[in-house]
């Protein structure tokens, strides 16, 4: 199950909000929502996971514990160290995996919100373990030749728009799914 929201549109939030309600339906009430920016604030394109990760900080995400800002980004340095880490300090959790990518012309601006791990660095012909329950990707640029160059030849403007609209959609899902008890009958209709 796959959810495709272009950024651009005027209700890309709530469509965000909902991809991500799907997901949740599911969850058993001991499960910890680990929301785990990956990113780095060394490269523009690179960085909407951080910048997603410092917008949620400053708000209240109810019991959705966020890893990765800013401040303390979520990089291929450390990244298998901070799986470790979750896993060991929060047996039961449930991650949402938010990552940049590169695409094809036709889908930059668009936000992809999916069951099922990202595979981080993979663009880059990186070696990184998989993560998330979860996974919501923002095409940020396009790929295919010189992908480092382009990830730091990406226009902010984008990526500050795709993390105002990712970071905006959790918190309009966590509000939700904690405001019905983790009870969603029809998410479809939220």
């Amino acid at each position: 199950m796959k959810d495709w929201i272009d950024v651009y549109k005027s209700n890309a939030v709530l469509e965000v909000g909902r991809a991500v309600l799907k997901h949740l339906s599911g969850l058993s009430s001991n499960e910890k929502i680990v929301i785990l920016c990956i990113g780095t604030d060394r490269s523009t394109g690179d960085s909407l996971g951080p910048l997603v990760g410092y917008r949620l900080s400053r708000y209240r995400t109810l019991s959705a514990l966020v890893v990765g800002t800013l401040d303390h980004p979520v990089h291929a340095v450390n990244l298998k160290e901070t799986l470790e880490r979750i896993n060991r300090d929060i047996p039961n959790n449930f991650i949402i995996a938010v990552d940049a990518c590169l695409g094809t012309h036709g889908n930059i601006g668009y936000i992809k919100v999916a069951k099922g791990p990202l595979k981080p660095g993979s663009g880059l012909k990186k070696d990184l373990p998989e993560t998330g329950d979860i996974h919501i990707t923002g095409i940020v640029n396009h790929g295919g030749f010189m992908d480092f160059m382009v990830l730091q030849n990406t226009r902010l403007s984008l990526v500050m728009k795709m993390s105002e609209t990712i970071a905006d959609g959790l918190q309009y899902a966590l509000w939700k799914y904690h405001r019905t008890g983790g009870k969603l009958l029809n998410p479809h209709m939220q």
